[in-house]
């Protein structure tokens, strides 16, 4: 005759809990580890993010302004022509073309009328035009008083690497 153990085993052993509870720990470890380096840098591309968006705003506002004074007044041969910065008395609310910017220098982000913009105030902006003659295919180079590279820099208190970003205006 065959003998049927009815007894059944339940629950687990003290050694068996132990086991189940120091793998659990090594696991629930690293994944907060993770979550916790995640969190950390979550907020460096949001810096970037903004501070991309300053720059082109900045150089978007530039390059929507005629080469120079002539270009705006529809003349030819300003003595002013090639002369960067600012003329005397104008302020960014007042810059007429792209040569006025130059040298401009913003401790925190400003808008077209030079007014700090709400919850941007650690970055600050840098801006530099210069007459660049190294535009077009060898032997057919634009003229460097026909075109001026314009570069816009972006950098936060935070430390991070600042944004640069660059474009070309050309006379047409």
């Amino acid at each position: 005759m065959i003998h049927i153990n009815t007894k059944h085993q339940q629950g687990a052993t003290l050694i068996e809990l132990v086991l189940s509870m120091v793998i659990i720990s090594i696991a629930v470890t690293g994944v907060l580890v993770v979550m916790l380096l995640t969190s950390r840098h979550s907020a460096d591309p949001m810096v970037e993010h903004q501070a991309v968006a300053i720059a082109e705003s900045y150089l978007e506002e530039i390059m929507l302004l005629p080469f120079n004074e002539d270009a705006a007044n529809g003349q030819t041969g300003d003595v002013l022509e090639g002369v960067l910065g600012p003329d005397a008395g104008e302020v960014r609310g007042s810059f007429d073309d792209v040569n006025d910017y130059d040298t401009l220098a913003d401790n925190v982000a400003t808008d077209v009328n030079d007014a700090p913009i709400p919850g941007l105030g650690n970055y600050s902006v840098a801006v530099t035009v210069v007459n660049d003659g190294a535009l077009g295919p060898a032997g057919q180079l634009v003229a460097a008083a026909d075109a001026q590279l314009v570069t816009v820099t972006v950098s936060h208190t935070s430390g991070m690497s600042p944004i640069i970003i660059s474009a070309y205006r050309t006379r047409y």
